[in-house]
């Protein structure tokens, strides 16, 4: 018995110590912070934050790789509790939403396909493809709302799913499960940004607009008599609907699909017609916009590609002001317009509305005589972009007289040979001078220059040397003038600092090698500044080596210059050698119409967005150009023929009966609107058309 008993204790002693060896080597530390943090989290474990499960989330908050804020699934006050557990402070999150990227589902499908018993949307596309006529169809099985934590999915009658923005918290579930990428996560900067691609249902009106205006959903929306609606879609990329709708080239129209039937939809007719509605009723009905980010954002000039740059600004959260010369906004539409077709009153009301949004204005002030760039991001301003407007809007507004200079060290090629006629026209241009362009008046420009004393004087040409403007003598006769003439290459970026311009940068356009070049003047072959995002290349004093005034060489001071840098706005891929000033996608003069002004302001506000963040912003893949090949129709059948409303313009508003429309009665417009197809990329709904 005591024998038994001494094992026993024995083998006790023996198993404590066993465990305290294994409790010391495979002991595991938990960090209090992350146990802290995973007690406040709601334990949801739905994975919007982006990592499995919340003990992950509060891991990646505690290493700096989440946000205090990134559970999708909490309120603001779990925020707050992490926030206080870190000791950082929580700023404004941007709120997303699931929307459906399909207009329809299988019940308007024209043929049905039986999945063999599969009910998971990513079984069906793998194995059988899903719908056949539309390619990019949902399949209706709602596997994306068994992927939704919160109930805030559902399959509607249509088969298509149905978002409760009350519910959804922008998890990102359903976008990710969801094989035919129908259901996806948007937000008011992501809908400023997007470019649309190959694989989107994009209608054919919405592929001609130059603003790319969801025309099928706000015509369908008139339809419908939700005219708040359909102002809330036209504005996500029209800051000037009512302007527009009376002076469109409607391009949308040619590309329309009831064309291969009678008459094409009056689609800008329908966008009067909305527009209307809001202005009589004087009661504004204005797009999302992110929360504040704080940062800064100046246009130099009020004319719509200006007004638009800044608008879509504000939306992206900046604070955005624009500078114009003029005592007024509107830039040549204000000058060039028939009366007519765009009376000023028009005019003032969505330039209200713009300045409503947020943006700040200030007229009467000129660049280069009120103020300079450096001066603006000197007084904290994170970029500045000019949208200064071309030879045109500089005849419209008397600017003609005198040499433009939008930015240190740069002047048009134009007022430069103005200038040796007119002695008012003044072009500063000092020893090195960089000439962009310039084509047959090249010679000339040299003489001048040359004449003011020019020491070098570098050519940059987007043709390549066998492409040049200028036969095998003048060539000589500029080499012997001391020109050199670099090839093939476009400018892509210039630097500076303070009030002086120091040097560009440019690319081979073959081989996408960079050059930087010292220089103190660039000469432009344009009829317009070109537009450039410029920003500060440091945001605070340095302390350096300097000469301060009475010291001496080598001595501590503070350098209180301010570098900058001015970047051309990203291109679009559809061609080659594109990079650089002067391209086929820039514009030289202005803008064809107002309304790809428009698509212009809001390019420049995407580059702007980008450029203050650091963000590298690279065109989405399979992007829509003007040079893509996309599966079309060619007939219809089983629509009948209706013919096109035509738009009997009143003299006055009080004229028609229903007090807001000086275009469409209400009837029309609901008659017009009922013509449209609801078009999709590769397909229409038959049983939905008359």
């Amino acid at each position: 018995m005591i024998q038994s008993i001494i094992m026993m204790g024995g083998l006790g002693i023996a198993i404590g110590t066993v465990l305290v060896i294994a409790s010391k080597a495979f002991y595991v530390y938990e960090d209090p912070t992350v146990v802290a943090i995973d007690e406040v989290l709601p334990g949801a474990n739905c994975g919007g934050c982006g990592f499995p499960g919340c003990n992950a989330n509060a891991l990646a908050i505690v290493d700096g790789l989440s946000s205090v804020n990134s559970c999708v699934a909490a309120g603001s006050d779990v925020a707050m509790a992490i926030a206080q557990i870190m000791g950082v402070s929580v700023s404004d999150k941007e709120p997303e939403f699931a929307g459906p990227g399909c207009y329809y589902g299988t019940a308007d499908a024209d043929l049905n396909y039986i999945y063999r018993g599969v009910q998971d949307c990513r079984a069906a596309a793998m194995l059988l493809g899903g719908m056949k006529v539309c390619r990019i169809g949902c399949l209706g099985l709602g596997t994306c709302v068994t992927a939704c934590q919160f109930g805030a999915l559902s399959i509607g009658k249509d088969g298509l799913p149905k978002v409760d923005q009350e519910k959804c918290t922008g998890c990102g579930a359903c976008e990710k499960i969801c094989p035919k990428h129908i259901i996806r996560l948007t937000s008011v900067t992501r809908r400023i940004i997007r470019e649309y691609t190959k694989e989107e249902c994009v209608t054919p009106c919405q592929r001609a607009c130059p603003s790319g205006i969801n025309i099928r959903e706000y015509v369908r929306l008139i339809k419908e008599g939700d005219y708040h609606g359909s102002l809330q879609v036209i504005k996500e990329r029209m800051p000037f609907p009512t302007v527009i709708s009376r002076i469109c080239p409607a391009l949308c129209e040619f590309d329309c699909r009831r064309l291969l039937s009678d008459e094409s939809v009056g689609i800008n007719n329908l966008k009067r017609f909305v527009c209307d509605y809001e202005m009589n009723q004087d009661k504004r009905i204005q797009p999302y916009k992110a929360p504040a980010s704080g940062k800064k954002i100046a246009v130099i000039g009020g004319g719509v590609e200006g007004l638009s740059a800044a608008f879509f600004s504000a939306r992206l959260g900046h604070d955005a002001t624009v500078f114009e010369t003029t005592d007024h906004l509107g830039g040549i539409l204000r000058k060039a317009i028939a009366r007519q077709r765009l009376t000023m009153d028009v005019l003032d009301w969505d330039i209200q509305g713009i300045v409503d949004m947020g943006v700040q204005v200030k007229t009467g002030r000129e660049a280069g005589r009120d103020f300079t760039i450096p001066d603006l991001l000197g007084k904290g301003y994170d970029a500045v972009f000019i949208a200064t407007g071309g030879w045109d809007s500089r005849l419209a507004r008397g600017g003609v007289d005198k040499a433009a200079s939008v930015f240190p060290g740069a002047y048009l090629l134009i007022d430069l040979l103005r200038s040796s006629s007119n002695e008012a026209i003044v072009v500063d241009s000092k020893k090195k001078v960089v000439i962009a362009g310039g084509g047959s008046a090249l010679p000339d420009a040299v003489k001048i220059l040359r004449a003011r004393g020019a020491d070098t004087i570098i050519v940059i040409s987007r043709k390549p040397a066998d492409q040049s403007s200028f036969d095998r003598e003048q060539i000589e006769e500029l080499a012997l003038q001391g020109v050199t003439i670099i090839y093939n290459t476009g400018i892509t970026r210039v630097m500076g600092k303070d009030q002086a311009l120091t040097g560009i940068e440019y690319i081979e356009l073959d081989t996408g090698v960079k050059h930087v070049m010292d220089t103190d003047s660039l000469i432009i072959g344009s009829g317009r500044f070109p537009e450039l995002v410029f920003r500060p290349l440091v945001d605070e004093t340095r302390e350096d080596e300097v000469a301060e005034e009475g010291g001496q060489p080598g001595t501590k001071g503070v350098d209180t210059s301010m570098p900058w840098e001015g970047v051309e706005l990203q291109k679009k891929p559809d061609a080659n050698r594109e990079h650089g000033l002067l391209s086929k996608q820039d514009v030289i003069s202005e803008y064809a119409s107002a309304v790809a002004a428009i698509n212009g302001g809001r390019q420049a506000a995407v580059a702007v967005h980008h450029l203050i963040y650091g963000i590298e912003f690279q065109n989405p893949v399979n992007m829509i150009t003007q040079r893509s090949v996309l599966q079309d129709v060619r007939s219809l059948v089983q629509v009948t023929p209706s013919p096109r409303n035509i738009l009997e313009i009143a003299r006055t508003r009080e004229v028609r009966k229903d007090k807001f429309s000086t275009g469409f009665s209400v009837e029309t417009a609901h008659g017009e609107a009922n013509r449209c197809l609801g078009c999709g990329l590769v397909c229409y709904e038959k049983s939905k058309v008359s």
